[in-house]
């Protein structure tokens, strides 16, 4: 833990650490595997739906609508939907009510328009707008191109929509390559938010320390080179893959939250708390992973709300860049002046 220039800013910070803490810990622990993939009614329900739309001896096989099919919706695909909630609904009629539960590691969600999740698709396009919003109308109009931060923020703009993107992708149809897509690109995100977030801290953009710059840019692509050979070449582990990306969070919230509070002490100036408002607001968004609940209405679950809650934050962040870019440039001019 960094010494904040005193006890008292030492211990504000240990509840936010502990906070963190607890959550990598619990994000981490083993899941058990779909409850519903082992039922039998579930299994007699898909063998039975197959044999009779889907086999090469059927006369009259289920015409599927276009827009599924260009979304690669199989017949066998609309017996594995058709039977979830089939079986759901009958396991609601029961006396007492049967728990919902999930097949193949998903709620049983209602699709739209052949999306497999419609809200978390919706909310990842909202932080990509986000990210869209912060390039276009903060980072590129507002912060001047000599600024030499300016840089590493397009790239996180860019970054982020792209990263975005991949998991609206992975959100509409969930396949092996739009999953691993899909992890490839948040933890490039969170890897580099704890790399831009050593550059800014420490300046490590400054002509005097482009060398410790070189090396920090060398070792991140290294790790991150070495994170995507593991998972794709070797062994795809989710626990390893969720404990890295948590480890990279736990950096960067930790160094925004003491960047944020020591600037503040320098400066007095309201917004240098927003990273640190952000860091909280993050922590409790993603802290709704950890109650998951079976989607309401069929589309509303934990995880469409945790991308639900990152929208705003990213685009407080993005007023926050701008302020601190144009402040430094100002201190900058009133030292040469």
């Amino acid at each position: 833990m960094m010494n904040l220039g005193g006890r008292r800013g030492h211990f504000a910070q240990l509840p936010l650490f502990l906070i963190v803490v607890v959550v990598a810990l619990l994000l981490v622990s083993p899941t058990a595997a779909s409850t519903g993939d082992r039922l039998p009614e579930f299994r007699e329900c898909v063998e039975i739906c197959e044999r009779e739309n889907c086999g090469p001896d059927v006369e009259l096989q289920t015409e599927i609508p276009l827009h599924r099919r260009l979304l690669l919706w199989t017949c066998p695909d609309e017996c594995d939907y058709t039977c979830q909630h089939i079986v759901t609904a009958e396991r609601q009629t029961r006396d007492p009510p049967q728990p919902v539960v999930q097949f193949h590691g998903k709620w049983p969600f209602y699709r739209l328009l052949g999306m497999q999740e419609p809200l978390s698709v919706v909310f990842s396009l909202g932080n990509w707008a986000a990210h869209y919003y912060g390039l276009h109308n903060h980072v590129l109009p507002r912060i001047p191109e000599r600024y030499t931060m300016r840089p590493f923020y397009v790239f996180l703009a860019r970054l982020g929509m792209v990263t975005w993107f991949l998991s609206a992708v992975f959100h509409t149809r969930d396949f092996k390559l739009t999953e691993r897509l899909d992890y490839f690109g948040a933890g490039a995100s969170v890897l580099y938010g704890m790399y831009y977030a050593i550059v800014r801290i420490w300046r490590l953009d400054r002509p005097g320390k482009r060398n410790g710059l070189r090396l920090w840019t060398g070792l991140c692509g290294t790790m991150y080179a070495c994170h995507v050979a593991y998972l794709g070449l070797w062994r795809w582990d989710y626990t390893y893959n969720t404990l890295a990306c948590v480890v990279c969070g736990v950096v960067q919230n930790l160094l925004w939250s003491w960047f944020s509070w020591t600037r503040y002490r320098q400066t007095s100036q309201s917004w240098a708390i927003w990273p640190g408002v952000v860091v909280m607001w993050v922590i409790m968004a993603m802290s709704l992973e950890l109650f998951d609940f079976p989607p309401l209405w069929g589309s509303l679950d934990a995880h469409s709300l945790w991308h639900l809650g990152t929208i705003a934050p990213a685009v407080l962040f993005y007023h926050f860049l701008v302020k601190d870019a144009q402040d430094d440039i100002a201190s900058n001019a009133r030292l040469k002046a």
